[in-house]
């Protein structure tokens, strides 16, 4: 494991900034809020697989050089933007169409296969698609982690990302599909999917007026 030292200050930084991003609630966390409550646990835990599997791709990307790609491709950063504006404010109408008509939450419809499939890849895209998470990997490049480092340096630390995110996304799935927060849920639900949908909405709006 010698080959590994090295890059353990780095690895802790990089990591450090990362368990940050998934501390501070975001665009991710609302999404699993509301498959949490709507469908169940195990689809909120199938969303939280996705939005691992996005960390780890932006995992990949930073460790080939995302920031400077941005940097030089300005189009990119732009597409990236109105791609999260555009998803964040349709789960913001879905959240006030709930609002607005609660939806009943049916035991038997909870972990069907289908619901899971569409669960993991909603995480997914949110994650690969979430200002955020990719403001937060950007820092994570500056502090080169992985700067030259070989294959298998890569694969853990990408792997590292993986854990790391399912760890806090999955706690926070399992918390907010829990027996009592469904049950607040179930006795406030318009006011806390009405809550939700203006969240969302203030984010895509701060995103869209934030500079580049």
């Amino acid at each position: 494991m010698d080959w590994l030292i090295p890059y353990l200050p780095g690895f802790g930084a990089a990591y450090a900034i990362q368990a940050v991003s998934v501390a501070s609630p975001g665009p991710g966390v609302a999404l699993l809020l509301g498959i949490a409550l709507s469908q169940g646990r195990a689809n909120a835990v199938a969303a939280a697989f996705g939005i691992a599997l996005g960390a780890a791709c932006l995992a990949l990307a930073t460790t080939q050089g995302l920031g400077l790609l941005m940097e030089r491709v300005a189009w990119l950063s732009t597409i990236i933007r109105i791609a999260g504006i555009s998803y964040l404010l349709w789960l913001a109408l879905k959240a006030f169409r709930r609002a607005s008509q609660p939806p009943k939450v049916a035991v038997a419809a909870i972990g069907r296969p289908t619901g899971q499939i569409r669960s993991f890849v909603a995480g997914y895209l949110m994650q690969i698609t979430n200002p955020k998470a990719i403001v937060f990997w950007l820092a994570i490049a500056t502090v080169g982690a992985t700067n030259n480092a070989p294959l298998p340096v890569l694969a853990l630390f990408i792997a590292g990302a993986f854990v790391l995110s399912l760890a806090g996304h999955g706690a926070y799935a399992v918390l907010l599909s829990s027996s009592p927060f469904r049950l607040a849920y179930d006795r406030a639900r318009r006011w806390i999917e009405a809550a939700l949908g203006v969240f969302l909405t203030y984010v895509a709006f701060r995103l869209a007026t934030e500079r580049s």
